[in-house]
């Protein structure tokens, strides 16, 4: 076997195409866009360069195939309560089913990280963002949802033989929208629905701008300060939504008020998936007018949770409830969908985990981050509560 880093044009095309070998015949595999993970790699495209680099290498068999891929990954900014050392990462791993081939690529992998003065490994997760490519999933392999990872059982006795250990799971939660919702959601929301100052709406295209700088009120008092999570600034969310208006379902996005404060938020969206998939992981102009097609004729007919909050002063008042009650009366009612999943949620968050399994109790799937401590003698922790 020979291992050889990602530079020319050629073998970008094999990493982007080793998939296609791995999970032939695989029929809940749906291949994602290849902009979509090269903008990973694009230093005008990802702010993570201005924190760290990232290196990948693809693996070859003595007949020249490409049968494993990697890449390694170091961001100043990545930390994880708890994090007493420097934490590097791995990710876009793909291998044919051979623990040889895998041991290659990870120790490839934390021998330049071990060179980036890290003493750990995280994996596989990315090189950004946690909402995308992040995590190995180790129980539900129904189809993945946009940007998220996807891999055959066999990658979990590759990564735990070489040595890695479940740092944490990472659980989805599953339910179909028209199942009717337990009586508490209805006696909490019957509570704040008879003062006219709590109100709940779905979002407006044409008033984007609005909206936009109220997810921010919420999302930087829910989230900013906590596990990592930055403050974010009206023109970043304006610049998110406008991001997702082409593809926005306006009576999915939910915002809760009071006396007009923005004080919770559900953002859903169509699952991209749905119609990505047949686009063979392509989106140049004759990929776009497909898409735009596809999006015409062929109705979606799942949705996908990615964010869900209430401000500090009003957690615990039932606000959560009256947000869910309010939206249900359309998304119940009114609309196509018939199946409903929410992004993950860490198992080190137990509060969040309760509030989901408040509305179902189904987990639709689970992805483990895993993690690998160059020192084998050090003592390992899984990451702690938070909460």
């Amino acid at each position: 076997m020979k291992i050889e880093i990602v530079q020319s044009a050629i073998q970008i095309k094999e990493f982007l195409q080793l998939p296609l070998r791995i999970y032939a015949g695989h029929p809940n595999w749906i291949r994602p866009l290849d902009k979509d993970i090269e903008a990973v790699f694009d230093q005008k495209k990802n702010k993570a360069f201005r924190n760290g680099h990232i290196i990948r290498w693809i693996l070859y068999n003595d007949q020249r195939q490409v049968i494993g891929r990697i890449a390694a990954f170091y961001n100043k900014k990545y930390r994880n309560k708890g994090d007493e050392i420097p934490v590097g990462g791995v990710g876009f791993f793909e291998c044919i089913h051979q623990q040889e081939a895998a041991n290659l690529l990870f120790d490839t992998a934390r021998n330049w990280l071990m060179e980036q003065g890290v003493e750990a490994m995280d994996g596989p997760i990315n090189f950004g963002e946690r909402d995308k490519w992040w995590g190995l999933v180790t129980q539900g392999y129904q189809p993945p949802l946009y940007c998220m990872n996807f891999n055959p059982p066999y990658y979990i006795e590759l990564f735990e033989q070489y040595g890695f250990q479940p740092f944490y799971n990472q659980i989805c939660f599953g339910m179909h929208p028209h199942e009717p919702l337990q009586a508490k959601f209805y006696e909490r929301h019957a509570k704040l629905e008879v003062d006219p100052n709590f109100t709940a709406r779905h979002i407006r295209k044409s008033n984007l701008k609005k909206y936009a700088t109220d997810f921010c009120t919420v999302y930087n008092k829910a989230w900013a300060g906590h596990a990592g999570n930055k403050q974010l600034s009206p023109g970043q969310c304006l610049k998110l939504f406008e991001q997702m208006k082409p593809v926005m379902d306006e009576k999915i996005v939910w915002f809760a008020y009071y006396k007009e404060d923005p004080i919770a938020i559900f953002i859903n969206l169509p699952d991209l998936n749905q119609w990505f998939k047949y686009l063979n992981g392509q989106f140049n102009l004759l990929a776009k007018l497909k898409f735009l097609w596809i999006k015409a004729t062929k109705p979606n007919r799942r949705f996908v949770g990615l964010v869900f909050g209430v401000v500090p002063e009003y957690q615990g008042k039932g606000v959560d409830s009256f947000i869910i009650v309010e939206s249900a009366k359309v998304i119940q009612h009114k609309l196509p969908y018939d199946e409903y999943e929410m992004q993950w949620i860490g198992d080190f968050n137990p509060k969040m985990i309760a509030v989901a399994e408040n509305l179902t109790n189904e987990r639709s799937r689970i992805l483990t981050t895993y993690r690998y401590l160059f020192d084998r003698t050090k003592a390992f922790h899984r990451h702690p509560p938070v909460g």
